[in-house]
């Protein structure tokens, strides 16, 4: 590691969540100037900083200086006075104002804003207004510095001072020590590790009490994203114990008490002590209890045999149902919870244009919704109905992180019945908000393929639902789509039973296999730029490529790269906008990947770039929406070109391709290829070896998801 020691000469990027900066250096001792890089918020004009880092070379912007530690302090000598004041740091000082405030007091110019403000009524220009705002605005600065400078004497990077300090403010060396393990809960970007770090640092002790349940709080952290309501107490204190470097008594001890004081919630199960994060808890426990009040407390519905309405809708749409399929049409006015699953081709989306018109003609209000906006598309194109995402219905206002539903218990949708598709995608959390809003009385039917990939967020609402047996339930079982005679509909049935798929050369279904991960790579270019559009295919728009993975030659990462290359090459007169690793330009395939109220985009998303400039990027989705996306905005888009197959989920397209290589060996399941295969409408490709194929539709053991809401449902719980 190099050190580099200078004067901060000028700000070049800052985003806006103080996560990442370059500035340019002129180094002691020299007259140049260099680029630097550090993954925090900025230091300021004029400071005096000092760099750990390595020299990189960029492939665009050059030589720079990746700094991975920074040390700051304020500017000394007038001449850094002066560019510091200028740059605009401090609040009523521009560069005029710098000129004359130096002028009159030189090297003593901090010192004077800082301690005798007074004096600055006599630099020309400047009232008690403004000499209390510069004054008020430096003093900020110089409590940022403390920050930084207190960070510093105890072994920790100051880069993390911004946001502590931004959080905080005056309060900030208050919290840092007296209660260091805030940060990991109340800081963007500021985990268990580093606050730990800084709580060792200023003296904690490793059996401390808050630094255990702290701890155990951050074990609990991936309880959520792997997909668990709640995980086994022994786990919980194996892990904990590994992450803090203690015995387990302690932990035991901590764990205990949280569970007595209700910190944290816990139920048994089978002999076995499940603990819940408090969140987690109440939405399992609310999704158990409004699931049974709505199935209680549903209004009946003025029919006299259901029945006759439904062959009625039959007779007069010219189809023909299955037992199943009348049955589910029947059930959605009989049952005030009622789910409908089954797997592609088996009629779902007949049932529920039967449910629609059956609910409509005895003059019910009926909503549609589904939990992304491609689904809720999906939804509406084929039941000629307005359809909407889950969020959208629920009126969901502010961020991911600090997400607010209009309505509620208290604001309640407006419905007589409401019917929810792909439900499987749904996790816990949103159920619960759902089920909150869902009026009394209301019919909810619920429809989804539960051999799919499960939700990304915690939970199993649909398997459970369907394992507890507590609700009404029909599994459509019979292929009906294109009179049994689509290749893919069969392969996907085959493939959830474990057979292995019927692939043709050039047909619906076919099979390439290859000599190496590189060729499988290579072939996926080959077809997305030759081969497809050859056949009039359009590669962007008709055609998904999917990867069970982010790394290796055949991940997501690669795979845009190459694919953006291929299909959207730089040209000299087109500008390009780096954001993380990728490179945008006009034309490319993008991906929002988080809920984005104000604009109206949801995680999911597909749209194209349409333009941009050095502060902006414009994305057209669909006919209607353009979004634009400052510089600091861009980490909520990524490549689409490939992505992975959770992400696919809810949507449909003409041509899916989907390597499977053997570097993917840890996501080969077959849940994953039934998913994605049942992702397309036309044409499937898998590229790759059939060993990896096999090891796909072999492996069904799907990790397990810990989580109560079936026993709940069943009444079972100890």
């Amino acid at each position: 590691m190099e050190t580099l020691a200078g004067v901060v000469e000028s700000l070049v990027f800052s985003s806006e969540d103080g996560r990442f900066s370059v500035f340019r250096v002129v180094p002691d001792g020299q007259s140049g100037r260099v680029t630097a890089t550090v993954s925090s918020a900025p230091p300021l004009v004029g400071q005096q900083v000092e760099l750990q880092g390595d020299w990189v070379e960029h492939p665009r912007f050059g030589s720079q200086f990746k700094a991975t530690h920074i040390r700051v302090a304020a500017p000394t000598s007038a001449e850094g006075i002066l560019r510091f004041l200028a740059s605009g740091a401090v609040a009523g000082i521009g560069p005029a104002m710098a000129q004359r405030v130096v002028a009159r007091f030189g090297e003593h110019a901090l010192d004077v804003i800082e301690n005798e403000p007074h004096k600055l009524l006599d630099v020309p220009g400047i009232g008690k207004k403004t000499a209390k705002k510069i004054h008020e605005s430096y003093q900020e600065q110089s409590e940022l510095k403390e920050v930084m400078l207190w960070l510093e004497t105890h072994g920790v990077s100051g880069a993390y001072g911004a946001r502590i300090y931004k959080q905080y403010g005056s309060f900030a060396l208050d919290i840092l020590e007296r209660e260091p393990y805030r940060l990991a809960s109340d800081v963007k970007g500021i985990g268990f590790r580093t606050a730990d770090a800084i709580a060792m640092a200023s003296g904690v002790e490793p059996d401390d009490p808050e630094r255990i349940a702290a701890g155990i709080d951050y074990a609990l952290e991936g309880v959520a994203s792997a997909g668990h309501a709640c995980v086994p107490e022994e786990w919980l204190l194996r892990e904990a114990s590994r992450a803090l470097g203690v015995g387990r008594e302690p932990v035991c001890d901590a764990l205990r008490g949280a569970m007595e004081s209700e910190r944290l919630y816990c139920e048994t199960v089978g002999g076995e002590t499940m603990v819940y994060p408090p969140m987690l808890y109440a939405a399992e426990t609310e999704v158990a209890e409004r699931l049974r009040d709505l199935a209680a407390r549903a209004d009946v519905f003025s029919v006299d045999d259901p029945e006759i309405l439904a062959r009625e809708w039959e007779r007069a749409d010219g189809l023909t149902l299955s037992d199943g399929q009348r049955q589910a049409i029947t059930a959605a006015l009989r049952h005030g919870v009622f789910v409908l699953t089954g797997g592609p081709g088996t009629g779902k989306t007949t049932v529920v244009r039967g449910m629609i018109a059956v609910l409509e003609g005895l003059g019910l209000t009926v909503r549609l919704g589904a939990p992304t906006g491609r689904a809720a598309k999906r939804l509406g194109e084929a039941t000629g109905r307005k359809a909407s995402t889950v969020h959208r219905m629920l009126e969901a206002q502010g961020s991911d992180e600090e997400v607010v539903f209009a309505r509620d218990e208290e604001e309640p949708l407006e419905a007589d019945v409401i019917i929810l598709d792909e439900v499987s995608m749904m996790d816990i959390v949103l159920m619960q908000h759902f089920l909150a809003a869902a009026p009394r009385g209301c019919h909810v039917i619920l429809v989804g393929d539960v051999d799919q990939l499960p939700s990304v967020g915690p939970g199993a609402v649909l398997a459970d639902i369907l394992r507890s047996e507590a609700l009404p339930c029909v599994r459509l079982t019979e292929i009906f789509r294109q009179a049994d005679t689509s290749l893919i509909v069969r392969n996907a049935h085959a493939i959830n039973a474990g057979r292995m798929p019927v692939c043709a050369d050039g047909g619906a279904f076919e099979f390439r296999e290859t000599a190496s991960e590189e060729a499988t790579a290579a072939e996926i270019v080959r077809l997305c730029a030759e081969e497809l559009p050859a056949e009039g295919i359009d590669p962007l728009r008709d055609v998904q490529v999917l990867s069970p993975m982010h790394r290796l030659s055949c991940g997501i990462d690669r795979l845009n790269r190459l694919l953006q290359d291929a299909l959207n090459p730089p040209a000299p007169y087109l500008a390009e906008r780096a954001a993380g690793n990728f490179t945008y330009r006009v034309g490319d395939k993008v991906m929002q990947i988080r809920n984005d109220y104000e604009k109206g985009v949801f995680n999911g998303d597909v749209g194209f770039v349409e333009a941009m400039d050095e502060k902006k990027l414009l994305v057209r989705y669909g006919d209607e929406l353009t979004a634009e996306y400052e510089r600091e905005e861009m980490g909520e888009l990524q490549p689409a070109y490939a992505m992975s197959v959770h992400k696919s989920q809810g949507s449909e397209y003409p041509v899916v391709l989907l390597p499977l290589v053997p570097g993917h060996h840890i996501m080969l399941q077959r849940n994953l290829l039934y998913t994605a295969v049942t992702r397309a409408r036309e044409r499937v490709i898998l590229l790759g070896s059939r060993r990896a194929l096999r090891a796909a539709v072999e492996n069904d053991r799907t990790r397990r998801r810990y989580t109560l809401l079936a026993a709940r449902l069943a009444g079972t719980l100890e």
